[in-house]
C-alpha cells in the first residue's frame, strides 16, 4: 500500500477504487493477524459496504473526503455504534454502544474505511498490551517482543501494513510509546484539541485521542481530520484548529530546539545515540540546537501514578453489573456488584482502582492526590520556563527498544518506567509526537520524541518532518 494521502488522492480521482484498497487491507489482515493479534474485531462486511458507498460517491462526481477509501484501525475504547467495544476487558462483554464517538463520525465524513477494532491493555492501563483480557499483541517487527501499550493493537496494525492509519488514546504515553516500539509515527494532540466524546474514560484530565501513521505527513492529515471543537465534549477547546498537513514542509530554519537531557539520561545507550543524531540532523537543517535541563520531569511519573489511578477509580465505578456489560448474579445487589467486578476486571485494573481509591480517601487525600496535583502544576511551570527559550523540545520516547513478551508483567514498577519520557506532556496537556529514527543495537526501532507547547501542532509536525527526513 502507498501512503494514506496518496491513496486518498487516487480514490478521489477514480484511478483506484476504495473497494480494491479495502480488499487489499483485509487480505493482509487475514494472512498475518493470526501471528500479530492486532485486532479484536475485524469488520470485513461493514468495511466493504463502506468502500462501495465511497466508490459510488466518486462515480457521481462527489468528493468523499480527505481520507477517501483509506483503511483505518480503531483502538477498542472508541465507541462504535452497534459494534462490540470492550476496552480489552471482560467487564464490557457484549456491550455494543448505541452511538459513535465524535472521532469515528469525523472519520466517516472524511471518507475513511474502518476495518476493525484493535487490542489494548485493559481500560488503557499498561505499556505492553499484555494486560488485555483477550491475550497479548505481538510486535510485527519481532513477534517475541511487545508492541508497547496501551494502544499496542493500533500501533501493530499500522506497523504490519494491515491499515494505513490507526487511532489510539494517550493518557501517559499510550500512543507515542507503542509507536516508538513498533517503528511508526504516533502523536498526542493538545488536551482539548480532539474531542473525547465517545472515548471510554481512563483518566479524564489526561486522556487524548491521536493518530498512528507510517509517515509524519499521514499523521498530520489524520490529525487535521480529527481536530476541532465539539460541543458534546465540555473540555473541547472552543476555537478553530489551524491545518497542520499543508505546512509540514516549511522546515526548521531559525527554530530553537532544546535537547532535553532529562528525557535522555537514564535511557539505553543506543536510544541516547539516536536522539543525539536527530538533534544533529535538526542543526544541519537550520535549527538552533542547545541542551536544556528540566529536572522537574523526574517527578512526573510519581504524580501521574497518583492522579491517573485516582481518576480511574472514579470513572470505573460505573461498571457495576447493572447498567451494561458483564453481570455475575448473587444473593443481593452488593454481592452482585462485588462478584461482577471481581470476575470482570483484570489484576492491573484492580491494582490501579485500589491505588486511586486509597489516594482519594479521607486522611490521605492531601498527602497523595493533592500533593500530586501540586507537582503537576510544577511540571507545567517547568515547561513554561523551557519554552521561554525554545520553540520545541527533543528527547527519547521510550527508555529502550521493545522488550520481550512476559519480561515485565510481574514487575509493575519496571513496566511503569516505560512511560517516564512521555508522561510530562500528558500532565501539562501539551502535544508531542514520536518519530521513528533508526534502530537500536538489537535491530528494533527507536522513537525520537518532539514536544511542543499547547496548540503548537503545526510547528510540531514541521520539526517531526525534518527528523523523519533525516532518518
Amino acid at each position: 500500500m502507498s501512503s494514506a494521502h496518496e491513496t486518498a488522492a487516487a480514490v478521489r480521482s477514480g484511478s483506484r477504487s476504495a473497494r480494491e484498497v479495502t480488499e487489499e487491507a483485509l487480505r493482509t489482515i487475514t494472512a498475518r493477524d493470526g501471528d500479530v493479534h492486532a485486532f479484536l474485531t475485524v469488520l470485513a462486511d461493514e468495511a466493504m459496504a463502506r468502500a462501495d458507498v465511497i466508490d459510488a460517491a466518486v462515480s457521481a462526481g462527489e468528493d468523499p473526503g480527505a481520507l477517501a477509501g483509506v483503511p483505518i484501525a480503531l483502538k477498542d475504547n472508541l465507541c462504535t455504534r452497534g459494534v462490540a467495544t470492550t476496552c480489552g476487558s471482560k467487564i464490557l462483554e457484549g456491550w455494543r454502544p448505541p452511538y459513535d464517538a465524535t472521532v469515528v463520525e469525523k472519520l466517516r465524513v472524511a471518507g475513511a474505511v474502518v476495518v476493525g477494532k484493535t487490542n489494548m491493555d485493559e481500560f488503557a492501563m499498561g505499556s505492553s498490551t499484555e494486560n488485555s483480557a483477550f491475550g497479548p499483541t505481538c510486535n510485527p517487527r519481532d513477534l517475541t517482543k511487545v508492541p508497547g501499550g496501551s494502544s499496542g493493537g493500533s500501533a501493530a496494525a499500522v506497523a504490519a501494513g494491515f491499515t494505513l492509519l490507526g487511532l489510539g488514546s494517550d493518557t501517559g504515553g499510550s500512543i507515542r510509546q507503542p509507536a516508538a516500539l513498533c517503528g511508526v509515527v504516533g502523536m498526542k494532540p493538545t488536551y482539548g484539541r480532539v474531542s473525547r466524546y465517545g472515548l471510554v474514560a481512563f483518566a479524564s484530565s489526561l486522556d487524548q485521542i491521536g493518530p498512528f501513521a507510517t509517515s509524519v505527513a499521514d499523521a498530520a492529515l489524520l490529525y487535521d481530520v480529527l481536530a476541532g471543537h465539539d460541543p458534546l465534549d465540555s473540555t473541547s477547546l472552543p476555537m478553530a484548529s489551524p491545518p497542520a498537513f499543508e505546512t509540514i514542509e516549511k522546515g526548521v530554519d531559525g527554530v530553537r530546539v532544546g535537547v532535553c537531557t532529562d528525557l535522555i539520561d537514564g535511557c539505553a545507550p543506543d536510544v541516547q545515540a539516536r536522539v543525539r543524531q536527530a538533534a544533529e540532523a535538526l542543526a544541519a537543517a537550520g535549527a538552533e540546537v542547545d541542551e536544556v535541563r528540566v529536572p522537574e520531569f523526574a517527578y512526573g511519573l510519581s504524580a501521574y501514578y497518583l492522579i491517573a489511578p485516582a481518576e480511574a477509580s472514579s470513572n470505573l465505578a460505573r461498571y457495576d453489573g447493572v447498567r451494561y456489560g458483564l453481570r455475575v448474579d448473587a444473593e443481593d445487589a452488593a454481592a452482585m456488584n462485588t462478584a461482577t467486578r471481581t470476575a470482570g476486571f483484570g489484576a492491573e485494573v484492580k491494582r490501579r482502582i485500589m491505588l486511586g481509591t486509597y489516594a482519594l480517601s479521607a486522611g490521605y487525600y492531601d498527602a497523595y492526590y493533592a500533593q500530586a496535583q501540586r507537582v503537576r502544576t510544577m511540571v507545567m511551570r517547568a515547561f513554561d520556563s523551557a519554552y521561554a527559550s525554545f520553540h520545541v523540545l527533543l528527547g527519547a520516547t521510550a527508555p529502550t527498544t521493545a522488550f520481550a513478551l512476559g519480561d515485565k508483567v510481574d514487575d509493575p514498577m519496571a513496566m511503569y518506567m516505560n512511560d517516564v519520557c512521555t508522561i510530562p506532556s500528558n500532565l501539562a496537556g501539551h502535544p508531542a509526537v514520536s518519530v521513528p529514527f533508526g534502530t537500536g543495537d538489537d535491530g528494533l526501532p527507536v522513537g525520537v520524541q518532539v514536544l511542543a507547547p499547547a496548540l503548537a501542532e503545526p510547528l510540531l509536525f514541521q520539526v517531526a518532518r525534518v527528523v523523519e527526513a533525516a532518518a
